[in-house]
């Protein structure tokens, strides 16, 4: 996994990185030890009482622990530092390249693993997160271009004892759900890093976050980058205050899907186009 710095962080020698080297890398130096201790007191606030995820390992053996892995989701809503880590200029320039000047956003939630905390089972992220059913989506997997790209802002210490990410490098060229015989935790290496760093990857490559044997917990903001056209896992316009979209900024409203018009009643749009003409 290739590592760089805010300095060296190229568009496109990242991009190359995740299309055709190990699928991952890791950017220091984007966020500054204040907005990480902001962003990470807010999402302790918020998941005291947060809901359980997906993606577990043997949740049925698990039975009590589910509790200790929280997901909060909404972040652009709890604290304006979201806003400015899901704009990041380094995000915008890379993903513009990647996902088209237009890409959108998915989702922004935090998962935060308690200690004792369980992993997940090895997966890819939306929108092709349930490919295990392959006969829900078109016939082939379209691996012409990307329609994905996630990026983990790192709150507490990545470490193997954590449970710092595991992923296959290499594993998104295969475009597909990993199965049991592929052999995930022989080939897997971990996204380790320190607060502040980023792990961004492309989300078709086979990952899971692993348990968290450490004594503290392991915490991360989850970001969710998409194509304009894909559908957003959130509604993340009708999530938000019309404060809130009404004042945003020129990129925050891009990843908002404000630029892209679609689904739209087209009857009314030509009516509004025709009563603009009079």
């Amino acid at each position: 996994m290739r590592r760089f710095t805010a300095d060296t962080a190229s568009p496109d020698v990242i991009v190359d990185e995740l299309l055709n080297g190990d699928g991952a890398v890791l950017i220091s130096g984007l966020f500054s030890t204040e907005d990480i201790a902001e962003a990470r007191a807010l999402i302790m606030k918020h998941s005291e009482q947060a809901d359980t995820v997906t993606h577990f390992q043997g949740a049925a053996e698990e039975e009590g622990k589910l509790n200790l892995q929280r997901r909060v989701w909404n972040l652009l809503a709890k604290g304006e530092v979201f806003s400015r880590m899901a704009a990041h200029p380094v995000f915008m320039d890379v993903l513009r390249k990647f996902l088209g000047t237009e890409f959108i956003m998915g989702s922004i939630a935090a998962n935060r693993i308690l200690p004792g905390g369980p992993g997940q089972e090895p997966h890819v992220d939306y929108p092709y997160w349930d490919f295990y059913s392959p006969e829900t989506h078109p016939i082939g997997l379209n691996g012409s271009f990307p329609m994905n790209a996630q990026v983990s802002i790192i709150l507490d210490p990545f470490t193997e004892e954590s449970g710092a990410t595991a992923f296959v490098p290499g594993s998104q060229k295969e475009l597909r759900y990993p199965k049991e015989e592929d052999g995930f935790y022989d080939k897997c290496e971990r996204m380790t890093g320190e607060p502040g760093d980023v792990a961004l990857f492309y989300g078709v490559a086979w990952h899971c976050a692993m348990p968290n044997n450490s004594d503290h917990d392991r915490s991360a903001v989850l970001i969710n980058y998409l194509p304009k056209w894909v559908k957003p896992l959130e509604d993340m316009v009708g999530a938000l205050p019309k404060s809130f979209v009404d004042t945003a900024s020129a990129d925050m409203r891009q990843l908002l899907g404000l630029n892209y018009p679609y689904p739209e009643v087209l009857d009314a749009a030509e009516a509004g186009n025709t009563e603009g003409r009079k």
